[in-house]
């Protein structure tokens, strides 16, 4: 929603721009240049990784010294057919993190809670369904790490999934 709210006021100031200037700015040349950038706001915005409010989020709660949790991490060069049962995974956990939080009263409680909302979110929009491949291992199949190795996978799995 943040992201679509900033491209809708970006378009709506150009827009504003264009009519209170249009006739100035076509006549020395500008008006083109913003008129060219209206058109390459959106494709850019649809270029935009679908992970990137939750890749914020875990750059905030990286160093967080109040959680210490072990937690199933899946490895980052897992095969590319399970990256959504990965990406799952990360998700599930994250849960753990949360309940940590609720009892300790963690100073990142909500960018922790962040992740966990924008990632289901980002499940739900996008339909994602996989089917299980022999070589993708269960959530728990994988080997506990810290807090910060777990933080560590999932940026580079994230990272992964958007190039």
């Amino acid at each position: 929603q943040k992201k679509h709210l900033k491209s809708v006021c970006l378009q709506y100031q150009l827009y504003w721009l264009l009519n209170r200037h249009c006739f100035y700015l076509l006549k020395n040349g500008m008006g083109l240049i913003i008129i060219f950038l209206c058109a390459y706001v959106p494709k850019t915005e649809a270029g935009h990784c679908k992970w990137a409010e939750v890749l914020r989020d875990l750059e905030r709660i990286k160093t967080s010294k109040d959680i210490d949790v072990s937690l199933y991490t899946a490895n980052a060069d897992e095969d590319v057919k399970c990256q959504e049962l990965v990406m799952r995974c990360f998700f599930l956990e994250t849960e753990v993190i949360i309940q940590e939080c609720r009892i300790k009263n963690c100073s990142k409680t909500q960018d922790v809670w962040n992740i966990w909302k924008n990632g289901n979110e980002s499940f739900e929009k996008n339909k994602l369904t996989s089917t299980k491949s022999e070589k993708c291992k269960e959530c728990e199949e994988y080997e506990e790490k810290n807090f910060t190795e777990f933080v560590q996978n999932f940026v580079k799995v994230i990272q992964r999934d958007c190039k």
